[in-house]
């Protein structure tokens, strides 16, 4: 087995490109929901000619739901990500963007499909660019997602409730939208080493938005020994599936 110093080596250099998880495999386990975003998203797609996905990262995930309609824009906030998103996604004839979930640039009533999995959602501006009938799939990660990290490191805990399917619901119907479909499940994931717990917080920031390495040292060691010892460190993934309608 690697040592611990070996272990969070091996994490801080493993390159983080677009939402590419694939360094964790066989580190980590578990952490699918029961429903299938991508098979959904797909069946949406042969009545959506006008699609935008939001936080597309790499274009990973879109780009698995080839071919796109004629009118497919993705958009991205995190700027390193751009580059290989349209790189993935130009050959598919879909446009890159760069952009936030507060300001979409684009005009109103410009898409019949917005698509959002694991990404920033404001209602309002989805609201202002689909037409009047025009679908939304998301699929979100929750405040109660992987707590038991935080806790583990002695990091701040979120309010646990600031977003839920409850809230997102909410702001939805506020801005015109009945909704379709809405579920929830906590998740088991499951890490193996304590090289997968750093990569997962370099990836996700969010999570513990002060980590570093150094600076929670103490705590990584004592989970390293910790996972020596048992195995693995089982959170709890909080996902929740929202799909809804436009009025």
């Amino acid at each position: 087995m690697l040592s611990y110093d070996e272990l969070v080596e091996q994490a801080l250099y493993a390159p983080l490109l677009g939402w590419d998880f694939s360094w964790l495999r066989g580190r980590t386990s578990g952490g699918s929901p029961s429903w299938r975003y991508t098979e959904r998203a797909s069946a949406l797609l042969s009545a959506a000619p006008r699609l935008l996905d939001l936080d597309t990262g790499g274009g990973e995930i879109l780009a698995s739901l080839a071919p796109l309609p004629r009118h497919t824009v993705a958009m991205e906030a995190w700027r390193p990500n751009i580059a290989i998103a349209a790189e993935r996604l130009r050959p598919l004839n879909a446009t890159v963007l760069g952009g936030t979930a507060d300001a979409i640039p684009v005009s109103e009533a410009t898409f019949d499909l917005v698509l959002n999995r694991h990404g920033a959602l404001n209602a309002a501006e989805v609201a202002r660019v689909l037409t009047p009938g025009g679908r939304l799939l998301t699929q979100q990660v929750g405040t109660r997602n992987d707590l038991e990290l935080n806790i583990a490191l002695g990091a701040p805990l979120p309010d646990p409730e600031a977003w839920t399917p409850a809230v997102a619901v909410d702001r939805l119907r506020h801005y015109g939208f009945h909704v379709l479909d809405a579920r929830e499940e906590m998740i088991d994931y499951v890490f193996h080493d304590i090289g997968a717990v750093i990569f997962h917080l370099r990836a996700v920031p969010w999570q513990i938005p002060d980590f570093d390495h150094e600076r929670y040292e103490g705590p990584l060691q004592s989970l390293h020994e910790r996972i020596c010892s048992q195995g693995e460190f089982t959170v709890r993934n909080h996902r929740f599936l929202i799909e809804a309608v436009l009025l």
